[in-house]
């Protein structure tokens, strides 16, 4: 069983996620949380720990920062947008199979109170992550690469200098792009 309780956006969410992994869920039922619910989830936070898993869209991103500010020491578990997309081209969490639910769960990662300064803007430049024709699809492989999900390139630069990557992995997933793009 995972020890954080796991923050979902619905319930056909619970059910994928439980469907994966054996783990406790908190449901926003999107972003009006109310305030018994940001209670229960304050207390899973002081007791074991949460891992924030949104849906990879907009809403999902509104609610993530929402929560994120209230609860700093969450995890945050990411899904590749093409892996939480379905057949009838929705997007949401109850999509991914349960591989890419456990994958994201495992990459989990926590924000650093003390933002890094591993990477700059060069890093972004010289690795084809910002301005490039290839650069969105570049940062979607890394993300999902490196857990920390797909964003524009200041939110990605961001992501790497607050969640705790580290060259080696910054360099090996690069690797691994160029590998699976020769």
């Amino acid at each position: 069983m995972i020890q954080q309780v796991i923050v979902v956006e619905g319930k056909s969410d619970v059910v994928a996620v439980r469907r994966a992994v054996e783990a406790d869920c908190l449901v926003t039922g999107g972003f009006s949380l109310s305030a018994g619910l940001l209670a229960q989830i304050e207390a899973a936070y002081q007791r074991r720990g949460i891992i924030i898993l949104t849906d990879p869209d907009h809403a999902g991103e509104r609610i993530r920062q929402f929560l994120q500010q209230r609860f700093p020491a969450a995890g945050h578990a990411f899904i590749p947008r093409s892996e939480a997309t379905g057949a009838d081209g929705r997007i949401g969490v109850e999509k991914a199979s349960s591989d890419e639910i456990r994958t994201a769960l495992a990459r989990a990662r926590l924000v650093e109170v003390q933002a890094g300064t591993e990477f700059g803007l060069a890093d972004m430049l010289e690795s084809g992550l910002s301005g490039g024709q290839a650069a969105v699809s570049k940062r979607a492989f890394l993300g999902a690469e490196l857990g920390i999900g797909w964003a524009n390139a200041k939110a990605f630069l961001h992501r790497l200098n607050t969640y705790g990557v580290s060259r080696r992995e910054f360099i090996a997933a690069l690797e691994k792009w160029e590998a699976d793009n020769e």
